[in-house]
């Protein structure tokens, strides 16, 4: 896999994470565990020089 399409499926995956914390509780074990991921994702995304103002809805 190349690092750019390491990259989509990364964004993509950001993306999804994003729409499930927004319907999601923020007290529930579900949107703790998905804010665990999309702080992952956020620090991958971020260290691979991508800027995420546009693309982070959450801003956490």
């Amino acid at each position: 896999m190349t690092e750019k399409e390491m990259l989509k499926i990364s964004v993509e995956e950001f993306s999804r994470i994003q729409d499930w914390m927004e319907i999601a509780e923020k007290d529930s074990e579900i949107y703790k565990s998905l804010r665990k991921r999309y702080l992952d994702l956020k620090v991958i995304l971020t260290a691979s020089g991508l800027n995420l103002t546009e693309i982070d809805r959450i801003k956490a």
